[in-house]
């Protein structure tokens, strides 16, 4: 097959893989780098779990825009085995060169397909989670065992290289592409009016799970309202932790002025009509999210935690505190809301540096060299 590619010159075929759980930053990723990747060297295919519990794949209909090819994988179960199976198949019937993976369940999935159709596997991990409950963790356990027979493993974050090593791969298959992101959506939605009488408008973006940290965010928001009533706490997304965190919402005093949108299709504009980004994560790859709230001009403030620390600089890009310092965070959100100087001041250089540094044009490019080398050698 490697002999064909370089015989031929034809292009490369990557198959992108992922279990969608929503349309959230890895599903997003994925459509930006292949909007960016050059058609006339790969040829960059979308491969999905079709599961009952995600029956509307947002994935596929936004890569089909592209003008893209992608397909379905039936799956009886949260983890169904004859998938490897289905997957080798298309692997086979499409001429795939290289498998190219996201998140634990697509990673093992993905290794094993990949093993047995005899081509290369790229996992590109976004972000570890840690998890209480005791069988999603020995499910991480497998996945991150997954990768360390990856061909390639290229996480999104220094912290999350030093994560991959840690779990046992080795240092000649892991290797640093630093995240891009297409910002152009960004910029085609316009900025609404913002009069000075209106709620201060706080908002966050992303999944609902452990590593999100939410309860300290409610409880942020509860402490500031008191404070200051013309506040509102916007919440966009979903998870498997969303219907505990509206139950403990419900249990403060400020819940009238806290909302929980859900995925919506205009998120982007919502995003736009905040006053303030903010996240109280414990564990992050690169936040898209965080990128998009840069993109959109709006000042952030959040834990200073790996991933996130590479977007933003305290005092210079935006406002950190240390992890699980929730009074300290909550006086920046105050000095972020109503001191529009500092405000303005950290938001321009938040967009300069996150246009400057994270281009997704720049990001496909590594990567071709990457799937270009991969098939200069045999699997």
């Amino acid at each position: 097959m490697t002999e064909e590619i370089k015989r031929n010159k034809t292009t490369i075929n990557v198959l992108q893989f992922i279990c969608p759980t929503g349309f959230y930053g890895a599903e997003r990723w994925i459509l930006a780098l292949a909007k960016h990747l050059d058609p006339s060297k790969v040829k960059c295919d979308l491969v999905v779990t079709a599961e009952a519990a995600n029956p509307d794949l947002e994935l596929c209909k936004e890569y089909k825009k592209l003008g893209l090819d992608s397909y379905e994988i039936p799956m009886s179960s949260k983890f169904d085995l004859t998938a490897v199976a289905k997957l080798v198949e298309l692997i086979k019937d499409k001429n795939i060169h290289i498998i190219h993976t996201h998140g634990y369940k697509s990673d093992i999935i993905g290794v094993l397909a990949a093993k047995k159709a005899g081509i290369h596997c790229v996992v590109t991990p976004h972000g570890f989670e840690n998890a209480k409950d005791l069988k999603l963790r020995t499910f991480i356990w497998l996945g991150c065992q997954a990768m360390r027979f990856a061909t390639k493993v290229v996480p999104l974050s220094k912290q999350l290289m030093r994560d991959c090593k840690r779990i046992g791969v080795k240092d000649s298959k892991v290797l640093y592409i630093q995240n891009g992101v297409d910002l152009s959506e960004v910029e085609a939605f316009p900025a609404p009016q913002k009069s000075e009488s209106r709620e201060k408008r706080i908002g966050f973006v992303g999944q609902m799970i452990s590593r999100k940290n939410i309860s300290d965010l409610l409880d942020i928001f509860d402490s500031l309202h008191d404070k200051h009533p013309n506040t509102r706490l916007i919440l966009l997304g979903d998870g498997d932790q969303r219907v505990e965190l509206e139950s403990y919402a419900k249990q403060l005093p400020s819940t009238t002025h806290i909302e929980f949108l859900g995925f919506r299709d205009d998120r982007l504009a919502l995003l736009k009509s905040f006053d303030l980004f903010v996240m109280t994560s414990t564990l992050e790859g690169i936040p898209r999210c965080l990128m998009e709230a840069t993109a959109a001009e709006i000042p952030v403030a959040a834990y200073n935690i790996a991933g996130i620390d590479q977007l933003i600089t305290h005092n210079q890009s935006g406002l950190l505190a240390p992890l699980g310092d929730k009074a300290l965070l909550e006086q920046y959100w105050e000095s972020l809301l109503f001191d529009d100087v500092l405000a303005k001041k950290l938001t321009a250089e938040a967009k300069r540096f996150v246009y400057d540094n994270y281009s997704a044009k720049r990001m496909a490019n590594e990567y071709t060299d990457l799937f270009e080398q991969l098939t200069r050698t045999v699997q």
